[in-house]
């Protein structure tokens, strides 16, 4: 008699969204059928909201133009960004779920040294329901992993770990590079997987990439504004580092962790360096000045949900940062119109807020 297999239930299935920026056709999602088919989808369709967007058969999604972003945000529609990938974070702020997986439209299902494919989604998911540790480094990189453990002269009082709000993903084939790294190496291709993940250590900064990243929306949702970016801003391509810098400064107040290194996907074409570096620009020449800022950014006790520290770093943006540029006043600006956007539109659900306060 043949043995009936029976497919395991996918990780998290009713409580987790993927999200998707893009303003083609979604013809990418044949490859990811296999892995995303259960999931529900948030797609945000970026340009010309006139412009048919198509989706395979058989998934299940909300598709939001730009008239629907004016439509449900009103006037706070301003915080969001137009013709950049940064309309994404729409997409967490409609979400009613407590995880968010978002990936670009140009990323294909990529395989492992042994010609495995990588159901990333599923691995995104281990990062998040494992803990993080941030406080201590482990030379064997996640502790939680099977196979290792934490190795002697590690404090045992600090093993338990502490939640992970985001699990940051890498990629072969096209490198996430800036448009000056891009011009001097044209035909740099990532061969390269490394089969680790890590707990980026408390305290240290780390350039996010939006396009294979997933987090925690109950955790650390508010703090995922990809700021005022593309169209009528000075600047591009720096959506997803800014909400990385902020969420890093607000996760190590909190006490939470972020995770780096697996899971991988196919990169599969690179942005134009020349395009890229009009974008980039000043955020190139800016970046000297922005790093040290959330090096030294402190939060004070009493900001006790993400809410309160993302209100605190807008009003440090401000004060800091609007001495740079009168760009970071308005982005400031825009920074609490996103929380606003936010707390209208999550008011059900529970800020995360800490007992007994932040971490020491």
């Amino acid at each position: 008699m043949a043995e009936t297999r029976v497919s395991p239930i996918p990780l998290l299935q009713d409580e987790l969204d993927i999200v998707i920026p893009t303003i083609r056709n979604l013809d990418f999602l044949e490859m990811w059928r296999p892995f995303f088919q259960p999931y529900h989808l948030i797609i945000v369709q970026d340009g010309d909201p006139s412009k048919i967007i198509k989706v395979p058969e058989g998934f299940d999604y909300e598709l939001y133009n730009r008239n629907d972003i004016n439509r449900i945000l009103g006037p706070k529609a301003s915080c969001i960004s137009f013709k950049d990938s940064a309309c994404r974070c729409f997409g967490y702020l409609v979400s009613k779920k407590k995880y968010i997986f978002t990936i670009d439209d140009d990323c294909f299902v990529a395989k492992n040294p042994s010609g495995e494919e990588i159901n990333a989604l599923q691995q995104h998911v281990k990062n998040l329901l494992s803990p993080s540790t941030p406080f201590f480094f482990n030379t064997l990189y996640d502790p939680y992993r099977e196979g290792t453990d934490f190795v002697r002269g590690y404090p045992f009082s600090l093993r338990e770990g502490v939640p992970t709000a985001v699990s940051h993903g890498l990629w072969l084939n096209i490198p996430d590079y800036d448009a000056p790294t891009q011009l001097v190496k044209p035909l740099e291709k990532n061969t390269r997987f490394v089969d680790a993940v890590m707990t980026i250590p408390k305290g240290t900064l780390f350039p996010m990439c939006g396009m294979n990243l997933a987090f925690n929306r109950e955790l650390i949702g508010p703090a995922m504004y990809f700021g005022l970016m593309g169209d009528g801003q000075p600047i591009g391509r720096y959506d997803d580092m800014w909400a990385g810098w902020c969420t890093k400064v607000i996760c190590d107040h909190m006490g939470w962790g972020v995770k780096t290194g697996l899971p991988y996907i196919w990169h599969s074409k690179a942005s134009n360096p020349f395009v890229n570096l009009k974008k980039e620009y000043k955020g190139i020449y800016w970046q000297e000045e922005l790093i040290p800022f959330f090096q030294s950014a402190i939060l004070p006790k009493d900001c006790t949900t993400v809410q309160k520290c993302y209100i605190e770093l807008s009003k440090q943006v401000r004060a800091k940062l609007g001495k740079v540029d009168e760009y970071f006043i308005k982005l400031a600006d825009a920074m609490v119109t996103w929380i606003e956007a936010w707390d209208e539109l999550n008011q059900s659900g529970k800020s995360s807020e800490l007992p007994n306060g932040p971490a020491k």
